[in-house]
């Protein structure tokens, strides 16, 4: 007779798991994107690598929160801890709109992590100075969502000029 109470229970449980099994395989733990919403977040970001080619301060506004602050961390030639420097988004584009040289910045291998209403991009990049190879490094990009969509809050970069691997992009075209 307990055999045949412990039976039902068995096929209880099964089917509460295989029920679960859906629900489990749509969870999305942290740090796991969409394809939809890691689009989104990458094209921000190319979007700014555009409006910094082209000049386009409007553009790179419309995609930044006035508020945010990148910095950079150059590498010593001297074998010292990296020159640190710091710039508010609107710095930056002050900068920008009196620089003449065309800059083209290009990213390849973009990690993405997005949790709730902020994201990361984690890249490599190369940068190119009217049409000359400048530096290499990494880019740490922090995003957060807004009403109007995803917006760049600032970030992290390095700067290396050595030991720059070739990009997977090829030459600057």
């Amino acid at each position: 007779m307990l055999r045949g109470e412990v039976k039902p229970v068995r096929h209880v449980l099964a089917a509460a798991l295989i029920m679960c099994i859906p629900s489990i395989g749509l969870a999305q733990t942290p740090g796991q994107v969409s394809a939809a919403e890691r689009e989104a977040v990458l094209a921000v970001v190319q979007k700014f690598f555009e409006t910094m080619a082209s000049g386009d301060i409007a553009g790179g506004r419309a995609v930044s929160v006035p508020e945010g602050r990148f910095f950079s961390l150059r590498e010593s030639t001297t074998g010292t801890a990296p020159t640190v420097r710091t710039l508010t988004n609107q710095e930056s584009f002050d900068r920008l709109s009196s620089d003449k040289r065309k800059l083209r910045e290009r990213m390849w291998n973009p990690e993405v992590r997005i949790h709730s209403a902020i994201a990361v991009v984690w890249t490599a990049y190369d940068f190119w100075i009217d049409g000359k190879f400048s530096h290499c490094g990494v880019d740490a990009f922090n995003l957060m969502k807004t009403p109007d969509g995803w917006k760049i809050a600032g970030g992290l970069y390095t700067v290396e000029r050595t030991g720059c691997p070739p990009s997977p992009l090829g030459p600057l075209k």
